[in-house]
């Protein structure tokens, strides 16, 4: 079999990744060992900037019905993030499982017409050609490694994946609570023992739980009486934990692969950095890669990507990983702190630092995603248009967008132009990917174009 696009790994990433490209017309085929899905999955929970992502491909609307949206984040419990001020249609943190975002996902690029294959066991590639545990191969004009921490893609390459392990044994849980806590996700710790729990809307909650006095092999059982202790002496009260309907062990590890491309292969996701549960990044870090890489490659493939195109997704993307890793880092390290003293100072030090205006946005605009953006590319806000809506309604068909209320001709099949509900002299144009390519007086977007576009003549053979 031949693609255009392969992809490795039908989590999220390589989801979101494969509904874009099937969107653009670009023929992928994604690979995945796994032969059936599971509603039991580590992330839960979607941040304000990936739900933007999901509104600009028609989704956000529909995850966020059936989730529980939570504003306000209370860290060691004198810690508060508020995310209610947030400029965004979403200043919350939504609590939904990984699994109804796969499922939302999956439909979108199944319908968009790309072919996802699964009990496709992965062994090896090299740049053109996919190998198979059954002996079968395929090959493509590029291939993507979506496939996790413990990517086949990535160590095919031969690229290194340095960084270390910070928590073993960590304990993860979905049971029934008939005392839940009165904050909507609750996290505290002891500096020898953690526990966050969130809900999930539906009866059940997650608990992340963490014993430094009970540091077992991560294939060693879990027992509903070990998290039902742990979440007692972190918060003084298991919130009346009656059952699970999962139990399962985990190592956090802190490592990046320093280059996220090797010629005409790339990594996102797990496969490309893994970082600490703290701050709930992972599922969303990983779907704003893919968001980042979709409409680049299929720039690339339709023949009219400017120089340069495909390496500004390692520029891009390579130093907000490194940001997520120091931030959910530092978030896991504060909860191992000991002694009383010492968590008494970071919890006044950290409580009172978040009274001033400007640390409150920084650390709510961090921990959301609305607060990161790319050198020359800042996020996009959301604003009402004459005629199409809102400016992600207009993104939903993979295009850049233009708003400006100076009629605009040419590049109709990578540009779509819009007037704003305010009609000002000036003009923005805005990737697919949501972030500002260019804004500047409306009479000098012709000769902007160019840069962005690539010549109007340009098609793919």
């Amino acid at each position: 079999m031949h693609s255009t696009v392969a992809i490795v790994g039908a989590g999220p990433t390589g989801l979101l990744l494969a509904g874009d490209l099937a969107h653009a017309g670009i023929p992928v085929t994604v690979y995945e060992r796994r032969t059936t899905t599971s509603n039991l999955t580590r992330a839960f929970g979607v941040h304000a900037r990936t739900l933007e992502m999901l509104d600009a491909r028609g989704l956000a609307d529909d995850l966020a019905a059936g989730g529980k949206p939570v504003d306000r984040l209370r860290l060691f419990d004198h810690i508060e993030i508020d995310l209610s001020t947030l400029p965004s249609r979403f200043p919350y943190l939504l609590i939904t499982p990984q699994y109804r975002v796969e499922q939302a996902l999956e439909d979108r690029a199944v319908t968009a017409g790309a072919q996802i294959v699964r009990g496709a066991a992965l062994t090896g590639i090299d740049q053109e050609t996919l190998r198979f545990e059954d002996g079968t191969t395929a090959t493509a004009d590029y291939i993507v490694g979506t496939d996790g921490a413990h990517s086949t893609v990535r160590t095919s390459l031969g690229l290194p994946f340095p960084g270390e392990t910070v928590l073993s044994s960590i304990m993860l849980a979905d049971v029934r609570l008939t005392s839940p806590p009165r904050d909507t996700v609750a996290v505290d710790s002891t500096g020898d023992a953690f526990a966050m729990i969130a809900p999930f809307g539906d009866g059940w909650h997650r608990i992340f739980a963490w014993n430094r006095d009970n540091d077992v092999d991560d294939s060693a059982p879990v027992t509903l009486n070990e998290v039902r202790d742990v979440t007692r002496r972190v918060h003084g009260t298991d919130f009346g934990l009656t059952e699970a309907r999962w139990l399962s062990r985990f190592r956090s590890d802190e490592r990046q692969v320093p280059q996220y491309r090797a010629g005409r292969v790339f990594l996102a996701g797990d496969a490309a950095h893994v970082h600490s549960p703290a701050g709930g990044q992972g599922m969303n870090t990983g779907l704003q890669d893919a968001a980042n890489l979709s409409w680049k490659l299929a720039a690339a493939i339709r023949g009219w990507a400017p120089g340069g195109l495909l390496d500004s997704y390692q520029n891009e993307r390579s130093p907000v990983g490194k940001m997520v890793l120091r931030s959910s880092g530092l978030l896991v390290r504060m909860a191992m702190l000991r002694g009383a003293p010492t968590r008494w100072a970071r919890n006044t030090a950290g409580s009172a630092l978040l009274t001033l205006p400007a640390v409150a946005r920084r650390a709510a605009g961090t921990i959301s995603g609305i607060g990161i953006g790319y050198p020359g590319a800042p996020r996009a806000e959301d604003r009402p248009l004459q005629r199409d809506g809102r400016l992600y309604e207009a993104l939903r068909d993979g295009r850049h967008v233009l708003v400006t209320a100076t009629p605009m001709r040419g590049y109709a099949d990578r540009l779509h132009v819009v007037a704003p509900e305010e009609v000002t002299g000036e003009a923005t144009l805005v990737r697919p990917d949501g972030y500002v390519a260019w804004r500047g007086p409306a009479g000098d977007a012709g000769a902007a174009l160019p840069t962005f576009l690539g010549a109007d003549e340009a098609r793919h053979s």
